[in-house]
């Protein structure tokens, strides 16, 4: 299937021609069958976050084929191909390649059947509840129709197939093994995502912070065990527990700024062994999600004083005080859109696509490890925008009923392929003539 699939790939590339907007559209239906064949075979064969051999291989093999320099292995399993097309901008645009351990419930002839093993050792089903398996066709999609259009573009393409975006383990792992030093260090960096909330074929966007900092706190609460039936002679770590999870709330009701977004939330209470026994510890699991540098910081800090706070009033000794702990490794920075790239992508999604198809909207407290790029670069433009993926007659009865839609990382999740990969192909192929374009 591959190497039919890579022929037929060529030849269209081959017979391409640059093209106004309604060429494009025609030139990326004819790319489509081959393009949603590709989407089958990967939404399929599913891999877990930097696992992804399979998919870095249909990636790579793709771009060699397209006439791209392509390296595998790149942190892991990532994929970095360039194409060198004259002076001017070096753009990067990435496209993310691990599914989720979860078991798919969609339907569909063409469901995940896989199995594997995460890093913790769990063996679990596979499923692309994000979508990420649109993401590599239109990244696939996108190098066609570039090469195909190189005559209209001058510049340095970087294309990326990264690996463990959902574990916010591969941006890191890519830029570590000599992302911006070994390759072209890229001036802008564009990415798209597909969208549970968007009619498929609706593109959005956001200006300035797309997604949220993740945080990751483990916090263990000790107190004094011993018997159900006399809780004098002990200290509850579940009533101090309790409170600390009631006090956190405070955080974002009473310390923050009304007008700013952030989010604690205590995702597993973990304390006990049996009915008549007052433990002596208890174990909070909680995600801290924030825009802004300072607010992080403010949230994280405000976690432990809380903590110590709470156990000072239950007259925990010194000794015993909680254990808060930060999973900085772990840590996603917020993605946020640099405000030039995304006014003037925006502008030509409205002119190209039409206003009704192009639509703002608000930040979202999802986790993106995109964003990390831009750290690692702070002078690197970055923009992330959205592709609605809603099949239209869902999303119009959810309009006119309230029916909940399955969000991402639901095992019900499962984008329109068609209209939701053509139109990330096209809209990437825009932005990315916005950059490298011919002036």
């Amino acid at each position: 299937m591959r190497r039919k699939f890579l022929a037929a790939m060529l030849l269209a590339t081959a017979m391409a021609s640059p093209a106004p907007a309604q060429d494009l559209r025609q030139a990326i239906r004819q790319d489509m069958p081959q393009l949603l064949e590709l989407y089958r075979d990967l939404h399929a064969n599913p891999e877990l976050s930097m696992q992804e051999t399979r998919s870095a291989g249909l990636m790579a093999d793709a771009a060699r084929e397209l006439g791209f320099t392509v390296t595998t292995g790149v942190g892991g399993t990532g994929v970095v191909a360039v194409l060198e097309n004259g002076p001017g901008p070096v753009l990067m645009l990435r496209a993310d390649m691990d599914a989720l351990p979860v078991e798919e419930q969609t339907g569909l002839p063409f469901a995940s059947r896989a199995r594997g093993t995460t890093r913790e050792g769990l063996a679990t089903a596979i499923m692309h509840a994000c979508g990420h398996d649109t993401h590599m066709a239109a990244w696939v999609g996108t190098a066609r129709r570039l090469v195909a259009l190189r005559s209209q573009w001058s510049g340095t393409l970087v294309m990326i197939a990264q690996p463990g975006e959902e574990t916010s383990q591969g941006a890191k792992a890519m830029l570590e093994d000599g992302l911006f030093t070994r390759f072209p260090k890229p001036t802008h960096a564009i990415a798209f995502h597909d969208s549970a909330t968007l009619p498929a074929g609706m593109i959005g966007y956001s200006d300035g912070p797309a997604l949220a900092n993740v945080d990751s706190v483990d916090m263990t609460v000790f107190g004094v065990g011993g018997h159900g039936a006399a809780p004098h002679t002990t200290r509850d770590p579940i009533v101090l527990a309790s409170r600390i999870v009631t006090s956190l709330q405070t955080l974002v009701s009473r310390e923050l700024d009304p007008l700013d977004s952030a989010v604690v939330t205590v995702g597993s209470f973990q304390a006990g062994t049996k009915h008549n026994i007052i433990s002596d510890e208890a174990r909070l699991l909680i995600t801290v999600r924030s825009y802004t540098p300072e607010i992080r910081r403010q949230l994280l800090d405000g976690i432990a004083r809380i903590a110590r706070g709470e156990a000072i009033a239950a007259g925990v000794p010194e000794d015993r005080m909680p254990r808060v702990t930060v999973r900085e490794a772990e840590a996603t920075p917020a993605t946020v859109n640099s405000d030039d790239l995304t006014r003037a992508t925006a502008e030509r999604f409205r002119t190209h696509f039409g206003a009704e198809r192009v639509r703002q909207v608000r930040p979202v407290m999802a986790g993106e490890d995109f964003g990390r790029y831009r750290i690692a670069e702070p002078g690197l433009q970055s923009l992330m925008f959205w592709v609605g993926g809603v099949p239209q007659a869902r999303w119009d009865a959810a309009q006119r009923d309230g029916t909940v839609l399955p969000s991402l990382h639901s095992p019900f999740w499962a984008p329109e392929p068609d209209p939701t990969i053509s139109t990330a192909v096209e809209a990437m192929t825009v932005a990315a003539l916005g950059v490298l374009g011919r002036q």
